[in-house]
């Protein structure tokens, strides 16, 4: 029995340490990336505040008074106008497929009303499924009732700029009148819920028989695997399916979550979106050597889902290279496939814009998975 503390000892076992992690190689990169990632994304991705929020106008006449509006909402950097010459439809259509976040309208006659005095109206409508992306724009836009037109109220017309306002501006938050971020965020909980469960679970399950050498009985028979594969993601499928179940009962009588959608539509979408986690974590649990490994990788992958996809930040309010990232990621895509299903009632058309992307992960996740599991198998 040693009586005293040995600096010795110490620096023997600290050495050991560090040649262990030295070994372990993953687990090394592990403790560098995250930290980096994290100090990225929070530093430059995360931005509260979007601008240039794609913008269509249905502009039912063409004139200074229009033209001066419309440079006005591009010089407040809160709006870029993808389309002036829209029509209501389409400007409809591009509200419920997500293209654009707003739509205004400009009414037939505007320009005379104004110089008659009769205060006409403006209408704006804004994709409000989820307010934080859209409050500043709309505060940025009714400060501009003032000031869009004060160069040309001049002369004759000078005696409209004091006062009142010449023309009324209406806002119609679309699929989220009052704003309440609950329905925003519990369609999204769901998503983040099943890609950590999904993940994690496919991950740490296969890679927990690895470790215990279950997995060398799979050798000995006769099953391919493809067939190991399906055969360990289905049995997840229905966990995923409970947990969905769960979470639509509490946003119906816990939340009050508006479902003005096809609950077909919903579950088919659910589907995609657990075989793709359950792709991934197939894919991690193929290099991972040890359920440690997989919950370091499970965390990487999580991380950027829930920053980069539009849940806690909104989407648009990051920088392209950002966006792209976020455009790669399964959650992004599920995220608008629910939110349009709950609150905008989106059919087959509005939504396959974001069902494709999921398919492509699949097919390209389980490539790859499919190739290293079966060099895990041999």
């Amino acid at each position: 029995m040693h009586a005293s503390f040995s600096p010795g000892r110490l620096m023997a076992i600290m050495l050991k340490e560090f040649i262990q992690l030295r070994r372990d190689r993953l687990t090394f990169a592990m403790m560098i990336g995250i930290p980096l990632i994290q100090l990225t994304l929070f530093g430059f991705a995360i931005n509260g505040d979007p601008k240039g929020l794609p913008t269509v106008v249905v502009a039912e006449e063409q004139g200074t008074f229009t033209r001066s509006l419309l440079a006005a909402l591009t010089h407040s950097g809160y709006f870029k106008v993808l389309r002036a010459d829209a029509s209501a439809a389409e400007a409809s259509d591009a509200l419920a497929r997500g293209e654009a976040q707003f739509a205004l309208t400009i009414p037939a006659g505007f320009e005379r009303g104004l110089v008659r005095g009769e205060r006409p109206a403006l209408l704006l409508e804004a994709d409000a499924t989820d307010p934080s992306a859209t409050g500043n724009a709309i505060a940025a836009v009714q400060q501009l009732t003032n000031t869009a037109l004060a160069h040309d109220l001049a002369g004759p017309l000078a005696p409209l700029r004091p006062g009142e306002t010449p023309f009324e501006l209406r806002i119609q938050r679309r699929y989220n009148p009052e704003g309440i971020t609950q329905y925003n965020i519990v369609p999204g909980l769901m998503g983040v819920i099943l890609t950590m469960t999904m993940i994690m679970m496919t991950a740490l399950g296969v890679t927990r028989e690895v470790e215990r050498g279950t997995m060398e009985n799979l050798l000995a028979t006769p099953v391919r695997p493809l067939e190991v594969m399906v055969g360990k993601i289905a049995p997840y499928i229905l966990i995923g399916y409970v947990q969905v179940t769960v979470i639509l009962l509490a946003a119906r009588f816990i939340f009050a979550v508006p479902f003005v959608g096809s609950l077909v539509l919903l579950l088919g979408c659910v589907l995609l979106f657990i075989a793709a986690n359950l792709t991934v974590g197939i894919t991690i649990s193929s290099i991972a050597r040890n359920q440690t490994q997989a919950m370091q990788m499970t965390f990487f992958f999580f991380l950027p889902s829930m920053l980069l996809s539009g849940f806690m930040f909104p989407f648009r309010g990051m920088p392209a290279w950002a966006q792209v990232i976020g455009e790669a990621l399964p959650l992004t895509h599920f995220l608008r496939l629910i939110r349009g299903v709950m609150l905008k009632g989106s059919g087959p058309a509005e939504l396959w814009p974001n069902v494709w992307p999921l398919l492509l992960f699949i097919a390209v996740v389980m490539a790859v998975g499919l190739k290293r599991f079966r060099r895990t198998l041999d």
